[in-house]
């Protein structure tokens, strides 16, 4: 049996929200392991520098701008993997949006609607157009970056764990009718991981108390922990693994 199950040597890899966070370190390892990685994310100044990071350590990265929470955004990225590099073999929905943290009831149309746009309609869409591309080359891996907030709503972000209950059902139903085509379609469910993106969770005391007290290695995560999983995802050594939905939550009680 071959020892370099993880190497991605030859790969060409897009991840979004690869300018900080989870999305960087995916982007990072992804890179170390071998792979072309586009660094993906809204503003294209934070895609460069964590590009020219990849770079400067060794690794093949460019970067490009992209929102996916609008279409035309999409058109343009894979109008530009298709002109530059003819091929995508692995796509990582990272970008996410998380507009509002209080309670249900009081949730507005632009927080419904941002988060829906990002989380839902841009995962679907970014999923359709690299499925049409892996279809052609004749497979390729999808990962999509959900959350326990998928399996128990998180306290005070209600759209946002709707939305991410709809990324697991999302990924099922992806590979369900993708994986004729050698495509293989999985989820990443993080739990409390030290992020900007979930400063919220992480700062207010009462809240972080909570947590702690579910979790039985009593600590969060750090964005560097959640990459491996993904590498294991989008790699030969899981070959034989699709419509899973891969939690790491340090064993969180829910």
């Amino acid at each position: 049996m071959s020892t370099k199950l993880f190497d991605l040597s030859g790969k060409i890899a897009l991840v979004t929200g690869a300018s900080r966070g989870i999305g960087e370190e995916i982007a990072r390892l992804l890179a170390e392991q071998g792979a072309h990685v586009i660094v993906s994310s809204r503003k294209l100044e934070d895609c460069l520098a964590v590009a020219e990071n990849i770079r400067r350590d060794g690794g093949r990265a460019e970067a490009l701008a992209c929102h996916v929470g609008r279409m035309e955004d999409i058109a343009k990225t894979f109008d530009h993997i298709r002109t530059r590099h003819g091929r995508l073999d692995i796509l990582v929905n990272n970008a996410a949006a998380n507009p509002y943290f209080g309670h249900i009831l009081d949730t507005d149309l632009a927080a419904y609607d941002k988060t829906v746009e990002v989380n839902i309609r841009g995962y679907f869409f970014m999923s359709v157009e690299a499925g049409r591309m892996m279809r052609e080359q004749g497979g390729g891996a999808i990962v999509n970056t959900a959350s326990v907030n998928a399996l128990q709503p998180g306290d005070m972000q209600g759209i946002y764990s709707i939305s991410k209950a709809a990324v697991v059902n999302m990924t099922k139903a992806f590979a369900k009718e993708c994986g004729p085509f050698g495509i293989r379609v999985n989820a990443l469910l993080p739990g409390l991981t030290r992020t900007k993106f979930a400063g919220a969770l992480v700062e207010t005391k009462s809240i972080y108390e909570e947590w702690m007290k579910k979790i039985p290695l009593r600590r969060h995560a750090e964005p560097r922990e959640l990459a491996g999983a993904v590498l294991y995802l989008v790699s030969d050594a899981a070959s034989y693994t699709n419509g899973e939905c891969l939690v790491v939550d340090g064993g969180l009680k829910i």
